[in-house]
């Protein structure tokens, strides 16, 4: 074997949630840690996203006075994954998310608070909880990084809707358009404009929050520790000894190195939606990498890396499923809270409902699928709604009317078809290539309906859910309204997703298995690169780090010989 170029204890590839999590870990522990990121930006599809950790049982959840259990999760999730995932390995997620929440907040910059009123996806599973377990990270000063603010991800709607950042309980409260709301809105806008080193710079705001927040708080606790991370470094290869991976080959800014892990290697490295290769081969059609709103270097590379060495795939064809439009300046952004407003419709090519709009966004796509194999009209599919609509709420990425005028939107937004605008329902679906009685029909319908707060269809704002992103202010029920005020719009959306769920099969520990099912000995996958630990499910918001996070502390943590108290295992 040839000679290392450098020895750790832990090597890290990919540098977001998981796998900065997967490196404070260790260095507590006392390793030694390197960190690899192959992309010139650290964060990854963590960046992208809204922050939110899913946490059973989290020790926050008394201060907004919830009460729930480790055990009360597994029941949850058991209900609701089934036997399509290991036993231990949703155990190990719902026991010990708690325990890695309380190490990080103890040894990190990592801060989270319970979120009370945003509840698990699925209130007729047992163990539901109506809030608690999505968790809302804390903002974070990018001033703390110093010039490593520079190389940062930046976030999903940056700059898009507001010039300043806001949480989630902050958007909430905005959202809710009280006094209250006002007011938080005038102070994050006098706190952001008085920030005048910024502004002069005309630099984006210091304060960051969501997805951006949780990087930068992680990327400043490895800082504190001084653990090394390289940029634009991949690793092209793993290296085994006597049936045990004790390293891998990595190119550093061009140059090839060897890296030695005396503990293992931990493969963070996202999962593969990027890749259209891959998407094509485990993927239902049509599908590609048009549609993703994950980060451009999620393109499947701990998948490639673990079949070098016999590694075993799980999950690949499922994705965290969610509506994503594609704007003008190239971004892919996802369709979360604007599909459930009152005032709203979705419809297919030949303007008909195929689904309640307000379902959890996952189950929202996986219909559209269905939809599209039954009649190949659905792909893509638009959202409608009407001036009234569009005066009180933000779609997407479109601010309220009463705040920017259409004649303020970007003309690229209708050039491109992306946005489209009529003066009628019936001139609406010939722009749209609509039959408009058909159309008409649909609108009018559902409009019955929703003036009497009913979806006989669908079922549309039936549960806790599905009312969450409505109004709460309309009656009798927040998440219908009619759609009769001109002009009308559409918004077309198309089956994307967060990222991919399938990656490398792993045990309870994190470590990755074989195609026999045998252990791998020194090799670990957390977040996306690993199959989902809750297979073709989405149990509720902040899911995908939670367990990202969690199962990167599992594999730090055993990797360094602890047992799931976090003593050592020879005690």
């Amino acid at each position: 074997m040839t000679k290392a170029e450098q020895e750790v204890d832990w090597l890290v590839a990919g540098a977001g949630a998981a796998g900065m999590t997967g490196a404070v870990v260790a260095h507590q522990l006392g390793g030694t840690v390197l960190v690899l990121e192959k992309e010139p930006l650290y964060g990854g599809t963590t960046a992208k996203s809204g922050g939110v950790a899913w946490i059973p049982g989290n020790h926050r959840q008394a201060a907004v006075r919830i009460a729930d259990s480790p055990e009360e999760g597994y029941t949850y999730l058991k209900g609701l994954i089934g036997d399509s995932v290991g036993d231990a390995r949703i155990r190990a997620y719902a026991e010990r998310a708690r325990e890695m929440l309380l190490f990080m907040m103890q040894h990190s910059h990592i801060d989270y608070s319970a979120l009370p009123d945003y509840m698990d996806y699925y209130e007729h599973v047992p163990g539901y909880k109506p809030g608690g377990r999505s968790m809302d990270s804390a903002p974070f000063s990018l001033r703390k990084l110093g010039p490593e603010a520079r190389h940062i991800r930046l976030g999903h709607y940056d700059g898009l809707l507001l010039p300043f950042n806001i949480t989630v309980t902050e958007g909430r409260r905005l959202q809710a358009m009280g006094a209250g709301g006002y007011l938080l809105a005038l102070r994050l806008l006098l706190r952001y404009w008085l920030d005048l080193p910024a502004r002069l710079r005309r630099q984006r705001d210091n304060r960051v929050t969501l997805g951006p927040a949780l990087v930068a708080r992680l990327r400043r606790s490895l800082m504190d520790r001084d653990i090394p991370l390289w940029l634009n470094s991949p690793v092209r290869e793993l290296q085994m000894d006597n049936g045990r991976v004790s390293g891998a080959v990595v190119e550093q800014q061009g140059k090839t190195r060897r890296i030695t892990a005396r503990r293992g290697v931990l493969l963070a490295t996202g999962g593969f939606s990027q890749n259209a290769d891959l998407r094509r081969q485990y993927q239902r059609a049509p599908t590609g990498t048009d549609w993703t709103a994950s980060a451009p270097g999620a393109t499947g590379d701990a998948i490639a890396l673990g079949q070098g060495i016999g590694a075993g795939l799980g999950f690949m064809d499922c994705a965290w499923w969610s509506p994503t439009y594609t704007i003008p300046d190239g971004r892919v952004l996802a369709l979360i809270a604007g599909k459930s407003n009152p005032g709203s419709i979705m419809v297919n090519q030949h303007g008909k409902r195929f689904a309640n709009e307000a379902q959890p966004y996952e189950d929202l796509v996986k219909e559209q699928y269905a939809s599209h194999a039954r009649d190949g009209n659905t792909i893509p599919c638009y959202l409608l709604f009407d001036a009234r609509a569009r005066s009180k709420y933000a779609i997407g990425h479109i601010k309220p009317g009463k705040v920017e005028h259409d004649n303020s939107i970007p003309a690229a937004n209708f050039e491109s078809g992306l946005l489209t605008r009529a003066p009628s329902l019936e001139d609406l679906a010939v722009r749209l290539g609509m039959e408009p009685a058909v159309l008409s029909d649909t609108v009018s319908r559902f409009n019955r309906h929703a003036r009497v707060g009913e979806d006989p269809e669908f079922g549309r704002g039936a549960t806790e859910h599905d009312r969450y992103y409505a109004d709460r202010s309309v009656s009798p029920n927040p998440s219908l309204g009619p759609l009769d005020t001109p002009p009308y719009y559409a918004l077309r959306c198309d089956p994307g997703d967060l990222d991919t769920k399938g990656g490398l099969m792993c045990d309870e520990l994190a470590r990755v298995l074989d195609t026999r099912g045998a252990v791998i000995d020194g090799l670990y996958a957390a977040g996306n690169a690993s199959a989902a630990a809750m297979g073709d499910t989405y149990p509720g918001a902040g899911a995908t780090i939670g367990s990202a996070m969690t199962f990167a502390y599992i594999a730090a943590q055993h990797a360094f010989g602890k047992n799931p108290t976090g003593s050592d295992e020879h005690e």
